[in-house]
């Protein structure tokens, strides 16, 4: 298998010509407030003006299932990850609506139903190589679709439990006290909350040590979901494909992939803020700005895929 930190060295900057003459046009044209800005991104990353309104948006969904969730951390019973999933693969989720309203598609990649890690709280959530096979899944996902025409990406994530591991991340990366990283997940009760704020503060203790070695976090308090984002997020920047983040698990990704990459951070967007207080600190050190802020918080690929219409409009202004 590659390793990823090599891959991750060879990310590119996005095209700067292309992204001037984006700037030069926002500034002499419509006032048009922050279409201008994503339009000097959506040049900078098709090296291209005016840039296009992108062929093949396709949302990925990373479907895994987490140990943690065994700790009562969810308002979802622990095994509701494959049912999840499969209504997505089916068709029948909100995902699928708003992805044909968007003119997209959705692919859900499973690296972990009904294959649980270990209680993050407790053990270590993946061995070494399992860790190296979900990030290799997650390359492989995005060479299939970059050679497909895939030319906007956008990522998201199915899995009980997974908010709390990337809250974990978040807290551990960002050394952000546990309880400011907690959120409600998935609608949950005062009781809940107590013990996901719990499980949070014991895994970032075990983390905690590793806070300098992605590979090793990841491990230790990650997922097969993040470990495969990890691996299709350096991977699409490598390739000079654009990515639209949804959700707190998605940006906790990008976060540890900034670990490894900071040019990596250029080739994405916040497709929409939710409430989800992870999300937050973690966009903060990526330096995105969502594109809405619609506090959606399925985190399957909904909200960044109510962005796309915004960056198709940006494209769109540029070539008037």
């Amino acid at each position: 298998m590659t390793d990823v930190s090599t891959i991750a060295a060879e990310v590119p900057w996005p095209d700067h010509e292309a992204e001037q003459a984006a700037r030069e046009r926002a500034a002499s044209g419509p006032r048009l407030g922050r279409l201008g800005a994503l339009a000097e991104w959506l040049a900078g990353t098709q090296a291209a003006y005016p840039p296009a309104d992108p062929k093949r948006v396709r949302t990925l969904v990373f479907a895994a299932d987490h140990g943690i969730a065994a700790a009562g951390v969810s308002a979802a019973e622990p095994d509701a990850t494959a049912g999840w999933a499969a209504d997505v693969t089916g068709g029948g989720a909100v995902v699928n609506v708003l992805a044909e309203l968007a003119g997209a598609s959705v692919r859900v990649v499973d690296v972990g139903v009904g294959r649980p890690g270990g209680r993050i709280d407790q053990e270590d959530a993946l061995a070494a190589d399992a860790v190296a096979q979900a990030m290799q899944a997650g390359i492989a996902a995005a060479d299939d679709e970059i050679d497909s025409g895939t030319d906007l990406a956008v990522v998201g994530d199915l899995g009980v439990g997974a908010t709390t591991i990337a809250a974990t991340l978040v807290s551990v990366i960002t050394n952000t006290e546990p309880v400011k990283v907690v959120g409600r997940g998935t609608g949950i009760d005062d009781d809940t909350w107590m013990r996901k704020a719990t499980a949070i503060r014991d895994a970032r203790l075990r983390a905690w040590e590793h806070r300098a070695a992605p590979m090793r976090l990841l491990a230790t308090a990650g997922g097969a979901d993040i470990a495969a984002m990890v691996g299709f997020l350096v991977q699409a920047s490598v390739r000079r494909t654009p990515v639209v983040l949804d959700g707190a698990v998605a940006t906790a990704a990008a976060l540890v992939v900034q670990e490894l990459q900071p040019r990596c951070v250029r080739w994405w967007r916040a497709g929409q803020r939710t409430s989800e207080p992870a999300q937050a600190v973690a966009l903060r050190r990526l330096g995105l700005d969502p594109i809405l802020d619609l506090g959606v918080e399925a985190g399957d690929g909904s909200g960044g895929l109510l962005a796309v219409p915004v960056l198709r409009a940006a494209a769109r202004s540029q070539a008037v």
